[in-house]
């Protein structure tokens, strides 16, 4: 075997092992990105899983607290028992509401800085593959950087969005994203302009309409960026097959740099298929968040319609219950009232009957006192004659107090006081 046929066969080997070395790279890093995802994919199902708990025992304490209220008896314990229970409920809610509010946040910080360090791996190969042209020719290699170079579509899109208040717009972050939700949801129609009211209630439609433009005008820029990168890279990646086949006999230091190339385009090609699956993926995301934040709408909505009702059920308990009471109430004064008028009925029968029967004794001991007298009249028979000269004689009573008295007199009696007879007795 000649020098050349083994220089070319060892070159031959040395190039399959610069191969191979990146093709085992490449598996490690894709190895390392599956086991990523992976850990990702893990965490999220046990997030989700974790927030699906907290909403079924939530979801459980409201229909135990619906049962309690349709089997309730009333009674004030069992008033103050509900309103405890309606509390709890409603902190629990409160406090979940706010533990997703501050995991959402640290969600929206972490994806905002992962944003700003993929943005400047961007420029950094950005940089590389513009910096390929100057690392080829070692003469230019010492002269800065020739911006003028760069395609239009890149400074255009960087001035476009300079001079309109940088990646959302001017807008508040937090509005962009829920612009950006609403509209990827209608996919562009004008229909989402109604829903966009509801999450962008300070904006008015006209700055909705000026923020879509802007951002149509945004798409169309990158879109030509985009474009423009992969046309610059086509033409360098023909200039470096030209130059390629040129040089058969290049020496050692060119075809690092060829390697070096090499590595930097699959690079490049790798961070852009990454950039468009993480694009794809955030956009899935967004709009899995907009689906699950219009349905926590709707649960909270459905939430705070059943707390209504519930309150609204419990003050109807209240005011039967008082209306119940006050009927009670009457009911009593009323019975109060009947029994009064029947003691005061079977009072005055009693007096009647009292009387009638004193009465009755009364008339009763004068019959029977005339009988006596009767009786006795029977037994003594009396005798008088008649004597018409009486009637002007003066009586034995008369005569007795015409009679003079003594000096040791007293005087004339005119009242003379004796003991009260009975009632009883005075007939007789």
């Amino acid at each position: 075997m000649s020098a050349a046929g083994f220089l070319r066969e060892t070159e031959a080997l040395r190039r399959l092992v610069c191969r191979e070395e990146r093709e085992a790279r490449r598996h490690e890093l894709r190895d390392a990105s599956s086991a990523l995802r992976d850990h990702m994919n893990a965490q999220l199902a046990a997030d989700v899983m974790k927030v699906e708990q907290q909403l079924q025992k939530l979801k459980n304490d409201v229909f135990r607290f619906q049962e309690q209220l349709m089997d309730v008896k009333p009674s004030p314990d069992v008033i103050d028992k509900l309103r405890e229970t309606m509390t709890d409920i409603e902190n629990s809610i409160s406090a979940f509401k706010d533990t997703q509010h501050q995991s959402f946040e640290e969600l929206l910080k972490d994806e905002r800085s992962v944003w700003q360090e993929i943005c400047a791996f961007e420029r950094k190969m950005d940089s590389w593959s513009l910096s390929v042209r100057a690392e080829a020719c070692p003469r230019r290699s010492e002269k800065p950087c020739d911006w003028r170079s760069v395609p239009e579509e890149v400074t255009a899109l960087q001035t476009f969005l300079q001079q309109t208040g940088g990646r959302a717009g001017g807008w508040d972050e937090f509005d962009h994203r829920s612009f950006l939700k609403v509209w990827t949801k209608h996919r562009g129609k004008p229909s989402y302009r109604r829903e966009a009211r509801l999450y962008l209630p300070e904006k008015t439609e006209e700055e909705v309409k000026r923020h879509e433009e802007w951002f149509l005008e945004l798409r169309r820029l990158q879109d030509d960026k985009r474009e423009a990168i992969c046309r610059w890279r086509a033409c360098k990646r023909r200039e470096r097959e030209q130059q390629r086949e040129q040089r058969d006999g290049d020496e050692e230091p060119q075809e690092d740099e060829e390697e070096q190339e090499e590595q930097r385009r699959e690079a490049s090609e790798r961070l852009e298929a990454w950039r468009r699956c993480r694009t794809q993926q955030r956009e899935q995301e967004r709009q899995q968040q907009l689906r699950d934040q219009i349905l926590q709408t709707r649960r909270a909505k459905e939430e705070r319609r059943r707390q209504l009702e519930l309150k609204l059920l419990v003050e109807t308990h209240l005011q039967q219950k008082k209306e119940q009471e006050e009927q009670r109430l009457l009911e009593e004064e009323a019975q109060e009232q009947q029994e009064r008028q029947e003691r005061q009925r079977q009072a005055a029968q009693g007096i009647r009957r009292f009387q009638q029967r004193e009465k009755q004794s009364k008339e009763q001991e004068q019959s029977e006192r005339q009988r006596a007298l009767d009786k006795l009249k029977e037994k003594v028979a009396v005798h008088i004659g008649r004597d018409p000269s009486r009637l002007w004689r003066l009586t034995e009573a008369w005569q007795e107090r015409s009679k003079e008295t003594g000096p040791s007199g007293t005087g004339p009696v005119f009242q003379i006081f004796h003991r009260a007879v009975p009632a009883w007795r005075q007939d007789s």
